[in-house]
């Protein structure tokens, strides 16, 4: 696994929770749930590319 990997994630982890703190405690929870939900599709999309690749990867080790 790469660890470039886990830092994004971990950064769009940070930025979205930090962002989150700053919109609840000014009164726009509205938003602040927007910005977790924006983060989390993200991070999918991260997630999904890299499984894309893993499924690559085993159908031209297996000549599938």
């Amino acid at each position: 696994m790469e660890v470039d990997l886990i830092f994004k994630i971990a950064a769009v982890g940070i930025v979205v929770a930090v962002l989150n703190q700053v919109l609840i405690r000014s009164g726009r929870e509205e938003q602040a749930m927007m910005t977790t939900l924006a983060g989390l599709v993200v991070v999918l999309m991260i997630l999904v590319q890299k499984i894309s690749e893993l499924f690559e990867l085993i159908k031209s080790l297996f000549s599938l």
